[in-house]
């Protein structure tokens, strides 16, 4: 199989930078994957999981937005906030999600209210990834 570069970088640092088989990411408009020569394309990222595939290895970043672009050089993620699935333990995760729906019982309707409800939906589909990942 054929490789290209991929980057993800994210403000704090660059979590990945070298050759890989495939990227799959979280698109705004579905869940997109990248091949060597994909044809050049940007798209904005929702929060998710994004997998890279190197040497046969998986690996499972969880990204809160950004920006993804594919060239003929590569692939580069921008990523608003990105951590390795292996930093993040569910424990974490289930706080997250009550805290954040206690937060949404008080609020009043409105574009602020649109958004925590967009992020828990986010942080659930995590929480349930991360189910179905343990059980393999």
């Amino acid at each position: 199989m054929a490789t290209f570069h991929f980057e993800l970088v994210s403000p704090e640092r660059i979590l990945f930078s070298g050759p890989v088989d495939q990227v799959d990411l979280p698109g705004s408009e579905g869940n997109l994957g990248v091949l060597a020569g994909h044809a050049p394309l940007i798209a904005m990222l929702r929060p998710g999981v994004l997998t890279v595939t190197a040497g046969g290895e998986k690996t499972e970043i969880v990204v809160l937005g950004g920006l993804a672009e594919a060239n003929p050089a590569g692939l580069t993620v921008l990523a608003d906030v990105a951590h390795s699935m292996e930093d993040i333990d569910r424990a974490t995760i289930a706080t997250m999600i009550r805290d954040l729906e206690e937060h949404i019982r008080k609020m009043e309707q409105g574009n602020q209210l649109d958004q925590a409800i967009a992020r828990l939906d986010h942080y659930k589909a995590i929480d349930h990834h991360m189910q179905g990942s343990a059980m393999h």
